[in-house]
């Protein structure tokens, strides 16, 4: 990421490309808003808690502590598989098999206001090259911000620093980070990886990929 002097909120999943996104932040901003939605995911409370280990191991003047919104998504999703934890995707299916309908609408709605509200102008996120999804487009990216800001009289810009990167790609740029403290799994086992599931598989082939060993515990 390029230097800049203005202030930038990051929104965080735990997982490696946002947490990664956020050490490198924290690097070339004077000032970093973690931003953590909470949509009542299965994996979230173990999510969270790593997000939290990984803040504290790269504590810095310039990090500002975790801001959590919460977006229940209940009404909309009823028994899916991303709420009930049952039928979750496992590492032989298909990106298709973990889309969540609406899922960077619902993050990015109320992380663009809390930006504007609190005076800043951009909001960062770590979708990657591969992306497949229709709510991950520059396209949609630049409307959607667009749309929030008209909304709201103001202007805060979605920028997406590894857009065009491989997972193997951005794993190299956090080299030197605690990535041991990073969550990837949606069906977390004991507060482990689960090891089975389509992202535990996603996160072992990015380690390998980069040709890095993965500091990883999972249960299997």
């Amino acid at each position: 990421m390029k230097p800049a002097t203005t202030p930038l909120a990051v929104l965080v999943s735990g997982g490696l490309d946002s947490a990664i996104l956020l050490g490198e932040a924290c690097r070339t901003r004077p000032a970093v808003f973690p931003l953590y939605v909470r949509t009542g995911s299965f994996w979230e409370a173990v999510e969270q808690t790593y997000l939290d280990h990984f803040q504290q191991a790269m504590a810095c003047p310039h990090l500002k502590p975790l801001q959590v919104l919460e977006m229940p998504v209940a009404e909309l999703y009823g028994e899916h598989w991303s709420l009930s934890g049952e039928g979750v995707p496992d590492a032989a299916s298909t990106d298709d098999a973990v889309f969540l309908p609406g899922r960077n609408v619902i993050l990015l709605s109320k992380a663009l206001i809390w930006c504007h509200l609190h005076g800043v102008p951009e909001l960062a996120l770590a979708p990657l090259a591969s992306n497949p999804f229709p709510d991950a487009t520059p396209e949609f990216f630049a409307g959607f911000a667009k749309l929030v800001s008209q909304a709201i009289g103001g202007c805060v810009a979605v920028i997406r620093p590894y857009a065009e990167f491989s997972k193997a790609e951005v794993i190299r740029r956090g080299l030197e980070m605690p990535l041991q403290h990073t969550f990837s799994c949606i069906r977390p086992v004991q507060g482990k990886h689960c090891g089975q599931c389509n992202k535990c598989s996603e996160r072992q082939a990015g380690f390998r990929a980069a040709g890095m060993a993965d500091p990883t515990a999972y249960v299997d």
